[in-house]
């Protein structure tokens, strides 16, 4: 992530000012929520959800689903809304999504979905701000 120029940068002092402190530990230092901890895992309405660091639209609701896993999950992002990188931390490799706008660091990726997709998107609720269609 720190090799690659975004399109939305600031400082981290700028970002502590942005983020609540668990905000910036989950999407600038890669950390992860405590499983069922957000109010957005139990969010049923229509609208979008973006990244709480820069407001980019990333999922739309309407591809969102109960994974069981305590997380909100999604089929598949917006088009160009997000990035993957490979993440080989806690002895495993795994994929990394992170914001294409701002690169904050947003959950992971596993092929363990539901049809049409097969993917799990599964991020943290932290990291996503809801909007509701009007």
């Amino acid at each position: 992530m720190d090799a690659h120029k975004f399109p939305v940068t600031r400082t981290d002092a700028e970002w502590r000012v942005r983020l609540t402190p668990e905000q910036y530990a989950v999407m600038r230092e890669h950390g992860t929520e405590r499983p069922g901890s957000c109010a957005l895992l139990q969010e049923h309405r229509q609208g979008v959800f973006s990244c709480a660091g820069c407001d980019q639209p990333l999922f739309e609701s309407t591809l969102k689903f109960e994974s069981g896993t305590g997380w909100p999950s999604f089929n598949d992002p917006l088009p160009g809304s997000t990035e993957n990188t490979v993440d080989r931390n806690h002895g495993m490799v795994r994929t990394e999504v992170h914001c294409a706008n701002c690169g904050s660091h947003l959950g992971h990726v596993f092929p363990d979905g539901p049809p049409p997709t097969g993917q799990r998107y599964c991020i943290n609720g932290v990291a996503l701000d809801f909007s509701p269609n009007s």
